[in-house]
């Protein structure tokens, strides 16, 4: 299955270039958050497969204009094609916002998914806006991560952790491929394409460098 990841940034080659052999071979779109509805709905229209999104913390716009013939994986374990994947969209509360957390509180929405947790026995993709704490996360309020996040890896042992929110735009060199024990972490910024079968990330993760403590 491949799949496509995008997330805070609308790929122009995607949008303003599209073209349809961009989308070709494409089994599943999945969505970091933080991106125009319409966007979304674009991305849905021309596709042949599901768009799924979280809430980042910008996406208050959703309430008002949710992305149309999208499926929001928000707070639900939600299986496709056999594939288990745990949404929980949003950041680190720094001001007023409606997906917006406290550590505890992402605590408290994991806690309302254990019935599905036990039900499908874990899940292998943890999708999310945020990064995990101390995982190529922020020092600033802002755009640190959830610790348990990597309770959640540590616990389920998911095959990837897919997350937004720290732009690899910005001034420091963010990673797009790392690991964490036998989690693949991947930064969804912009867009990124992957084979969830048969991934070979073994290139980026040599020279990234790998996190590895238990």
């Amino acid at each position: 299955m491949k799949i496509l990841v995008i997330g805070d940034h609308e790929s122009k080659s995607l949008w303003d270039f599209y073209d349809p052999s961009k989308l070709e071979g494409i089994d599943l779109i999945i969505s970091c958050g933080d991106l125009s509805p319409r966007y979304l709905s674009f991305l849905v229209t021309l596709a042949h497969c599901p768009v799924l999104y979280i809430h980042g913390n910008h996406d208050d716009k959703y309430e008002m204009t949710p992305p149309e013939g999208c499926i929001c994986v928000d707070d639900d374990l939600y299986v496709y094609e056999g594939i288990r994947i745990l949404g929980l969209g949003g950041s680190m509360r720094y001001r007023y916002g409606t997906h917006q957390y406290t550590e505890k509180e992402m605590r408290t929405r994991i806690r309302k998914l254990w019935m599905k947790l036990i039900r499908y026995k874990g899940f292998d993709i943890l999708l999310t806006h945020s990064p995990a704490r101390g995982l190529n996360d922020g020092e600033d309020l802002p755009h640190q991560g959830f610790e348990c996040f990597r309770t959640l890896m540590e616990k389920y042992k998911p095959k990837y952790f897919i997350h937004g929110h720290v732009h690899m735009s910005y001034g420091r060199k963010y990673k797009r491929i790392d690991q964490y024990q036998d989690t693949v972490i991947i930064n969804g910024y912009d867009q990124y394409v992957f084979d969830y079968e048969n991934p070979d990330f073994s290139s980026e993760i040599s020279r990234a460098g790998t996190h590895m403590s238990k």
